[in-house]
């Protein structure tokens, strides 16, 4: 178990895939670093002034979701009937309490309204216009489905309509050289990435937490629903063992139970947090085509941030030190 002395820290995650560091000039590359380094440092303030990990966690995936940078809230990818259909999901290590959305078209931060669904209903996990609507009534901001446009993902879409494209995911390198313009270019290829975002924090009190938001990928079908919503799969967190959140092909990490897996291994097995991530992503989630990475924190304050891509927009900040970001392997 963790203790009050534990050293705060917050870890997130902006998705995976095979990056190119030829696909990426200084300035985009900057833009990157400064917008996780933003985000780790307004999430790690909140834990030194004894915040809790779900505020923590919460701040950092809702501006996740406001950047578009990544595949969540205002820069979700469309679907195969250009629409947005978002997910997400948050929970909390003390209590096990866990809320999740998914397939909701009008809520500027998903994840404010997991949180909603954790804290004010019986449920765990409300979809599509009955979400919406209880998330409304309990302060949770709607806006019109024209917020979530960017013209990067609407090209983007436009170009796997052409190729017939049918889940082509958000963050791989493969098709980088179809991309059009500059701005529709990233390191990690905006036709082909595991676009998902998410946080787990350790606050001062010993508490874990996670949360995970995604756009879902590049022309899927209309009402699919990947691993991020989903409490094990894309989201868990437990004092005894860990708080984890994932990115990648969504089938093979709701196949396996990634997130809880980890936390399985380590309080069953006596696994290490580095042990449990790593047998997770480089062996288990493999045998099933199943590419990508997460974040994990343990109740003594590890962190890990594994992938079996090429790379991952990842970074961590411990209290009282400088936030460290990274993209390439």
């Amino acid at each position: 178990m963790s203790t009050p002395n534990s050293i705060a820290t917050i870890a997130i995650h902006g998705g995976a895939g095979t990056i190119l560091r030829s696909a990426m000039n200084s300035e985009q590359e900057k833009a990157y670093h400064a917008a996780l380094t933003d985000i780790l440092s307004t999430a790690q303030a909140i834990l030194a002034g004894g915040g809790s990990a779900l505020d923590a966690v919460s701040s950092a995936v809702s501006m996740l979701e406001d950047c578009p940078l990544f595949n969540a809230g205002k820069g979700a990818v469309y679907t195969h009937a250009g629409t947005h259909e978002l997910d997400a999901a948050i929970m909390d290590g003390a209590t096990l309490a866990a809320g999740a959305v998914a397939n909701v078209a009008h809520v500027r931060n998903p994840i404010r309204a997991a949180r909603a669904v954790m804290e004010h209903s019986e449920h765990i996990l409300l979809v599509g216009a009955g979400a919406e609507s209880f998330v409304a009534e309990h302060g949770v901001a709607l806006v019109e489905p024209e917020y979530f446009h960017t013209e990067a993902r609407h090209a983007q879409w436009l170009r796997a309509q052409e190729k017939g494209g049918m889940l082509l995911l958000d963050h791989d390198a493969a098709s980088q050289a179809a991309a059009k313009t500059a701005a529709e270019i990233a390191p990690i290829d905006p036709d082909n990435k595991f676009g998902t975002v998410g946080a787990v924090a350790l606050d001062m009190h010993g508490n874990l937490a996670a949360a995970t938001s995604t756009g879902g990928i590049t022309n899927k079908r209309v009402g699919r629903v990947g691993d991020s919503p989903l409490i094990g799969a894309g989201c868990y967190a437990n004092n005894r063992t860990a708080a984890i959140s994932t990115t990648g092909t969504g089938e093979a990490f709701m196949r396996t139970v990634a997130a809880y897996d980890i936390s399985a291994r380590m309080e069953y097995a006596g696994a290490s947090l580095q042990d449990a991530a790593d047998q997770v992503v480089m062996e288990l989630l493999p045998r099933y085509n199943g590419r990508g990475g997460l974040i994990a924190i343990d109740a003594q304050g590890n962190v890990t941030l594994p992938f079996n891509t090429e790379g991952m927009y990842r970074g961590y900040a411990k209290v009282g030190a400088a936030p460290v970001t990274a993209i390439y392997k």
